[in-house]
């Protein structure tokens, strides 16, 4: 299993959010930018509102397996920006997969033959 290759600067984060695209779901607001390296980068963040470190980090890991699932079904070459929401604490996994397929629709983030 390959890793994911990760946004963890503080500016890519600030950079993403200003000058990005979003969409908004219950269970996650997904932020966009498209890089110049040509594959994907994953940042995840969880605010403290939502709980303990044990509760963010489940969060945490769901919103990672999320993307990893679906890395396939995107295009290359962008920066998302995954934010969980109170809802991800105890959502339906397969809804909140939903969600964030929604959310890349919106954003046109899928391939061509996916959606």
């Amino acid at each position: 299993m390959k890793a994911a290759i990760t946004v963890k600067e503080n500016y890519e984060f600030r950079r993403i959010y200003h000058k990005g695209r979003s969409a908004v779901s219950p269970y996650m607001v997904v932020y966009c930018l498209k890089n110049r390296e040509g594959a994907s980068r994953l940042g995840v963040t969880v605010s403290r509102k939502l709980g303990h470190a044990v509760v963010r980090n489940r969060v945490r890991r769901r919103l990672r397996e999320i993307y990893r699932l679906n890395r396939d079904k995107m295009q290359p070459g962008w920066d998302v920006i995954v934010v969980g929401r109170s809802r991800g604490i105890s959502g339906d996994y397969r809804k909140m997969n939903e969600a964030y397929l929604d959310c890349l629709r919106k954003l046109s983030l899928l391939r061509e033959d996916e959606g």
